[in-house]
């Protein structure tokens, strides 16, 4: 199963026809973005496929899944601790056979570990968080293996290379992880290969 995750940086960052360049010439199982619009959700009248939103709490923009296939359960998202100026959720993607939570964490970085830590207790044994960590170091999410690409994801003001895009797999195997290129946000998209 191909999945990639990309912050959108909201209204001012990728359009759609961005997000769609990539599915398009990508093709993943699970496209998950965070920071998502209701720009994006015209998605699926350009390349098909099926979608689903969870705006932040107060937030126009929030998380958002696209896959070509069928959910098999309807997304639906877990509350998290709030952060000291955003309330936080979790999209969970379940299937029968495993979970992959979309996150956008908070910036603080032992909140954004508790929060890792809730989304953990409310997956099943086989499970997938990825998305938009804000976390820098390790994150201390017993069971999980750390399985993103190592390097950098994300500039901040092009003077500061971070890793903040993450991806994390419990009771599964990860053949392979990438950084896909620049485009209008200041993330960079992430792609995972897992074995399912």
């Amino acid at each position: 199963m191909k999945i990639i995750s990309w912050n959108l940086l909201h209204s001012v960052g990728a359009s759609i026809d961005e997000v769609v360049h990539i599915a398009e010439r990508e093709r993943p199982d699970l496209f998950l973005m965070q920071e998502a619009t209701a720009a994006i959700d015209h998605l699926p009248s350009r390349i098909g496929g099926y979608y689903a939103r969870n705006p932040l709490p107060g937030r126009l923009h929030g998380l958002a899944a696209w896959s070509p296939l069928q959910f098999a359960h309807v997304p639906h998202q877990i509350t998290l601790q709030p952060g000291i100026f955003v309330k936080r959720i979790s999209q969970i993607i379940a299937r029968d056979d495993f979970a992959v939570a979309n996150v956008h964490l908070s910036h603080g970085q032992l909140m954004n570990r508790r929060q890792l830590r809730l989304i953990g207790r409310h997956l099943p044994h086989r499970a997938i968080i990825i998305g938009d960590c804000n976390m820098v170091g390790p994150p201390l999410l017993p069971g999980f293996q750390d399985v993103g690409e190592r390097n950098p994801t994300h500039d901040m003001g092009e003077m500061l290379p971070l890793r903040l895009d993450r991806c994390f797999i419990r009771g599964l195997t990860c053949s392979r992880a990438e950084i896909l290129g620049r485009a209008g946000s200041d993330h960079r998209p992430i792609a995972v290969w897992v074995d399912i």
